[in-house]
């Protein structure tokens, strides 16, 4: 299979929610706690988010998770969450090890947050551009 769109063959992504204020702030614990540099970020609402959702044969329209593309697999809601942690370092990485409970306790718990996320965290009208000195680690860029 093809590499995804706009990534090089060692990159993986994560799609999140641009208007959400609790995953831009995930996004910016990402960042600022040294995640691996081979993981880039991009908004689920811009152009190159829908085409990576649709290179995964995931719907591009009212999608409402965070996604991990890796060359041709994706996770999705925790397990999305949980191994994107696996590239943190040391102690965030023990995180990870939540992927190995079963997927129906770990997404209960997702999503009962991803559902009132936008109440509980508030969000943005638009899509919210993360600022500070990350070159090269957002694909809007």
């Amino acid at each position: 299979m093809s590499l995804p769109p706009f990534l090089r063959a060692e990159e993986q992504v994560i799609i999140y929610d641009g208007n959400c204020k609790l995953c831009n702030a995930w996004v910016i614990f990402l960042l600022t706690h040294r995640i691996d540099p081979k993981i880039r970020f991009v908004a689920i609402q811009s152009e190159k988010g829908k085409m990576l959702l649709r290179y995964a044969g995931l719907p591009d329209e009212n999608i409402r998770t965070i996604a991990l593309i890796n060359k041709n697999q994706h996770w999705l809601r925790s397990q999305a969450i949980c191994r994107a942690m696996a590239f943190m370092p040391w102690p965030w990485k023990v995180l990870s090890a939540i992927r190995f409970l079963p997927s129906f306790i770990s997404d209960f718990i997702y999503n009962r947050i991803a559902l009132n996320r936008y109440r509980l965290f508030g969000h943005y009208d638009d899509v919210h551009e993360i600022e500070g000195d990350y070159p090269g680690r957002f694909l809007q860029e």
